[in-house]
């Protein structure tokens, strides 16, 4: 089983074939082809090390675009009569990890 870790968003996530994940969200249409930047690929005989990436190994397709549940900020001062409530939906897009 090959497993890579790929870099998207800012962030780095550890994938293996057929594995769906949300990430941040990309401009795509469900059923694009997205190549990611390989930054380790590993299977049972041998590990692949990028100096600081591979390239573009790990192929993803978009399955759809949406929106997190939404996460309330309240900021309050006690004593000062002040308090706010700011609402935030963070947008996603989930992936299927085509090929490695």
């Amino acid at each position: 089983m090959k497993i890579a870790v790929i870099k998207t968003g800012g962030k780095q996530y550890k994938v293996s074939q057929g594995q769906n994940l949300k990430i941040e969200k990309i401009e795509a249409k469900p059923g694009e082809v997205l190549k990611f930047p390989t930054l380790m690929v590993a299977d049972e005989a041998k590990l692949g090390l990028g100096r600081p990436t591979l390239g573009d190994l790990v192929e993803g397709r978009v399955i759809e675009q949406g929106r997190y549940k939404k996460v309330s900020v309240i900021k309050f001062k006690n004593k000062i009569r002040y308090k706010r409530n700011v609402g935030h939906h963070q947008l996603f897009t989930k992936v299927e990890i085509v090929k490695i």
